[in-house]
């Protein structure tokens, strides 16, 4: 056998329909595109347009709100796991626990706010966790086993700086009359 000899199975690979290319073809003239209207010409045919009518869902009311641009993104992590890699010798449990280690395990997959602690498994090893959040259960089990639990400190955002300076402004203007 030669490089030149290997060829996919027949049938492996199907050719792409060549449309327009005859009445033999089954699909030629119109290109199984129909007859005239914007679907049948070349360019895009937007999705949800109605022919210059106010479309669906530009009509219908919007009710309620979402969190999802505000939503904290944890990479949620079961204790029992977390043991059954320190039994394994992936993790060191001399050492702090953190994100990183926990990354560098493969317990913890995205998380771009950090990892948050669920308590579902058995926990048994003396552990310290630096982690940016912790279920009651979870918080039990580690401290139960003799380790303990670190959260970061929570920084307070620009609004919250925000009223805290508008309120101590508006006591000292009332304080000066």
């Amino acid at each position: 056998m030669k490089l030149n000899d290997i060829r996919d199975n027949a049938g492996a690979r199907k050719g792409r329909m060549r449309v327009g290319r005859g009445i033999g073809s089954g699909k030629g003239k119109t290109a199984g595109r129909g007859q005239k209207g914007a679907k049948a010409r070349s360019g895009v045919s937007v999705n949800g347009f109605e022919g210059g009518q106010m479309p669906l869902h530009m009509r219908i009311p919007k009710r309620g709100f979402s969190n999802k641009a505000f939503a904290k993104d944890y990479a949620e992590v079961n204790l029992g796991l977390v043991q059954k890699v320190i039994d394994a010798g992936k993790l060191d449990a001399n050492a702090v626990i953190d994100h990183a280690a926990l990354k560098a395990a493969g317990l913890a997959r995205g998380g771009k706010d950090g990892v948050r602690l669920l308590a579902k498994g058995d926990f048994t090893a003396k552990v310290k966790f630096f982690v940016a959040g912790v279920s009651a259960g979870a918080r039990a089990a580690v401290e139960k086993a003799g380790g303990s639990v670190e959260l970061p400190e929570v920084q307070p955002s620009e609004h919250e700086k925000k009223t805290a300076r508008r309120e101590v402004n508006k006591a000292a203007s009332k304080t000066a009359k």
